[in-house]
């Protein structure tokens, strides 16, 4: 596990990297537990050439889908598209817990 600034974001964050470069044999960029603390976000980005899924664990926060922001809790799930973008904040006061999984095209 270790702690990531990712560009953008405000507040810390750690990363679990599930399975590695060798398991996700070039065909995915990242499959990972992420948890934000209470007030993190994690900065707009978009994507080019993959896509990003999130499935929300545990906590509580604000998804900006392209600019349309939506509540998302628990049992959610979120998926950013090849040449869209997004960004996840932490508006709970307990951790924001979600699995990571970057598909290429």
């Amino acid at each position: 596990m270790k702690t990531e600034q990712h560009q953008g974001a405000k507040g810390m964050y750690t990363v679990k990297h599930l399975l590695g470069e060798t398991e996700l044999n070039g065909k995915c960029g990242l499959y990972a537990e992420v948890t934000l603390e209470p007030g993190c976000i994690l900065g707009y980005h978009e994507h080019h050439g993959e896509s990003e899924t999130y499935y929300l664990l545990s906590g509580e926060g604000c998804y900006n889908d392209n600019g349309v922001t939506r509540p998302v809790k628990a049992g959610d799930v979120t998926f950013t598209p090849d040449g869209s973008g997004h960004d996840i904040e932490n508006t709970g006061t307990k951790d924001l817990v979600f699995m990571a999984l970057i598909i290429f095209n």
